[in-house]
């Protein structure tokens, strides 16, 4: 079945370009002017993936973002025309997975698309190959299908929190420092962004670990990065 994508951006000719390149790859495509009108059809039918433009009549991009993620862990793609270090990520803060910068060719677009699917076709059904696996406390993580275990149920991640957990898990004897975060996660460098942002991520994946009874805990080394903990206070 081909893969649905919703894409939100008041520019006719710019959804025009998305929606054509899309479909020659065989993805199902439907394009809204604003970000109402694409909460309104999630709320009828939530897509494969979700691009959203920041700059919209109404509600913004981010806000759509934010209200999304509120409720599912479908890929979204940010597009904007602000280009600074800040902008990537806020967007990726607030729950996107890829942030594009207009103008973009849309043989790009179309690549980052394949690429995000790839990343998050997991809980396939798949035997697990043990060297894949990555344990700490009740968490097991599957990197070759990208899928999560808690206590042998489906654990719910977006991207980035699992690409968070999987660094962690590679080395749980270690702290990681947020300057090592933010190069392995968000590839930029701690001098062009503040590193609260990592903060903020951490701080909705502790909610979620502690909404699904997890034993495993974020603990904040003060003044250097975070470790995984099991049991007791974050």
């Amino acid at each position: 079945m081909a893969k649905r994508i919703y894409v939100a951006d008041d520019e006719k000719n710019i959804c025009f370009l998305i929606e054509n390149f899309l479909e020659k790859e065989g993805f199902e495509v439907e394009c809204f002017g604003d970000g109402e009108s694409l909460l309104a059809a999630c709320e009828e039918q939530m897509p494969d993936l979700c691009i959203l433009d920041v700059m919209m009549p109404g509600m913004d991009g981010l806000t759509v973002c934010t209200r999304i993620r509120k409720k599912s862990n479908v890929p979204i793609i940010i597009v904007s025309a602000k280009d600074s270090p800040l902008d990537r990520i806020t967007g990726i803060t607030l729950g996107s997975d890829d942030y594009m910068v207009k103008p973009f060719l849309p043989l790009e677009l179309v690549t980052r698309v394949k690429a995000l699917f790839r990343r998050v076709d997991a809980f396939s059904g798949q035997e697990e190959e043990p060297q894949e696996l990555y344990e700490f406390g009740d968490i097991r993580l599957f990197p070759k299908r990208r899928a999560a275990k808690l206590k042998d149920k489906d654990l719910s991640l977006t991207p980035l929190e699992f690409d968070f957990l999987s660094h962690m898990m590679q080395y749980p004897e270690h702290a990681a420092s947020r300057d090592d975060l933010l190069k392995s996660l968000w590839k930029l460098d701690s001098r062009d962004v503040d590193t609260r942002a990592v903060d903020d991520m951490v701080k909705r994946l502790r909610k979620k670990l502690k909404e699904t009874g997890s034993e495993v805990r974020i603990e904040t080394v003060w003044g250097y990065g975070f470790r995984l903990m099991t049991g007791g206070a974050a």
